[in-house]
């Protein structure tokens, strides 16, 4: 199908949702929809040396085997599902979600519907369920979500989950990864507009941006004041950026890859670096997979992450070949104390550095990451894809979903259950088989098709 016949097919739900413009602040033009088209430098972006005979992504139908991976990767879905407020655990058996899990659960359910792994009764029942919470989540001072709710209760929680009724502060790149989700809704699935339109309307989205900069909140234990803080670094920053784009939001200086760029050479190859002092600026400036590997997936990449997300993953590929070790690294969540590292090619001047959220050395936790492998693996046709499946396509529970990795020097999985590894798998296998998520799918979700595009749940 060609994208001007898509157009045609849509047209009915185009001049739906149009219609809505006004009232939800959308400025998607209808001769942009096609991002992935849209590869040249524009204003925020940058000259550099465009690699040659970058790989193409994996696509086509899926085997039986990466179709059996999908039905593994719900499993994590319907085990942690709360059936009253229709959110789903960020972890095994434990009942909270940040935005960025909540948003992860939601690009997992769009993935199932369309990958027939859930019919599509139960995805309008879960998807209307999980939009009706969101709509009704109390907001840290009234504003915007709180950085952790309560799946069950709703909630607002610290990172503890313990219930703080004012809230702990909110995350401009959490939030940016929810409207995610909401912008594919919007055009994908009109009848739920209603629902998208209630949220949109709860929060004052024009609190995370400051001169076109996204800022989170937290809040000052001293005066308990809410304190504003920039927020992202090169990759994250500039992912999150482009849904707040998508609404018409001024983030020009967010989504300007130049201004705090740096290069350092791993392997040979030059690698983009934040170089904002984390001493000085309070945050740490990790090279990880996932925000390239999401940018990817969703938005097709834009002219310089294209090139970005290749070079890093060159470097990984890069360290196989030297080193012998499979090399995918990202943030993940652990099973044992600090739980949550930070698996890096560069980061705070070293290359290859695993940390915590606070900085301290967790290298004993270095892990090949499951998402990070799968990821890259649907991305890029190339001979390391193999070498990187090989390493992780045996690191699951078949009754319980995806483990997040597999340990470099302790030499066993990690079995740590997470929302984000299990989805970002579906969000995987739902590109290869559709192409980018955030574009239009008459073909999957027009009603006309409804009764033939059903699965099991």
């Amino acid at each position: 199908m060609t994208f001007t016949q898509g157009l045609i097919n849509a047209r009915s739900h185009i001049i739906f949702i149009l219609g809505l413009f006004a009232s939800f602040g959308l400025v998607f033009y209808l001769d942009n929809l096609d991002l992935q088209a849209t590869q040249k430098p524009i204003t925020n972006q940058i000259d550099i040396v465009v690699s040659k005979d970058i790989p193409k992504p994996l696509q086509g139908d899926l085997t039986p085997e990466e179709l059996q991976w999908g039905k593994i990767a719900w499993t994590y879905f319907r085990n942690n599902y709360q059936p009253k407020t229709g959110l789903v655990n960020s972890v095994d058996e434990y009942p909270a979600a940040s935005m960025w899990d909540t948003a992860s659960y939601l690009m997992a359910l769009i993935a199932a519907q369309r990958l027939q792994l859930i019919d599509n009764t139960e995805f309008d029942e879960k998807l209307g369920k999980a939009l009706q919470s969101l709509a009704k989540l109390p907001l840290f001072d009234g504003q915007l979500p709180n950085k952790s709710y309560n799946t069950i209760t709703l909630q607002m929680v610290d990172y503890k989950n313990n219930v703080s009724e004012r809230g702990v502060g909110w995350s401009a790149i959490d939030v940016g990864r929810v409207l995610v989700p909401l912008n594919i809704i919007t055009w994908n699935y009109p009848k739920f507009m209603p629902e998208v339109r209630a949220i949109i309307k709860q929060w004052q989205l024009d609190k995370l941006l400051i001169n076109g900069e996204l800022h989170g909140a937290t809040v000052d234990t001293a005066t308990n004041k809410t304190q504003y803080v920039q927020e992202g670094r090169l990759g994250y920053e500039e992912y999150s950026a482009k849904s707040f784009n998508l609404l018409g939001m001024d983030v020009s200086k967010s989504s300007n890859y130049k201004d705090y760029l740096s290069y350092v050479d791993i392997y040979g190859i030059d690698i983009p670096i934040d170089k904002r002092d984390p001493e000085k600026f309070n945050a740490h400036n990790y090279v990880v997979s996932e925000s390239y590997i999401l940018d990817g997936l969703e938005y097709g990449w834009d002219y310089t992450s294209k090139e970005f997300a290749y070079r890093i993953f060159k470097a990984q590929e890069a360290r196989f070949k030297d080193t012998g070790q499979v090399t995918a690294v990202s943030e993940d969540n652990i099973k044992d104390d600090p739980y949550f590292v930070y698996n890096t090619v560069y980061t705070d001047g070293k290359a290859w550095n695993t940390i915590t959220e606070k900085g301290e050395d967790a290298s004993q936790f270095k892990t090949i990451s499951t998402k990070a492998a799968i990821g890259w693996s649907i991305l890029y046709q190339t001979p390391y894809r193999d070498t990187l499946l090989g390493a992780v396509k045996q690191l699951y529970d078949p009754a319980k979903g995806w483990y997040s990795g597999y340990y470099e020097v302790l030499k066993k999985p990690n079995i740590a259950l997470t929302a984000n590894t299990n989805a970002i798998i579906l969000e995987a296998l739902c590109f290869k088989k559709f192409g980018r998520l955030l574009a239009i799918y008459p073909d999957v979700v027009t009603e006309e098709k409804s009764s033939k595009k059903t699965g099991k749940s």
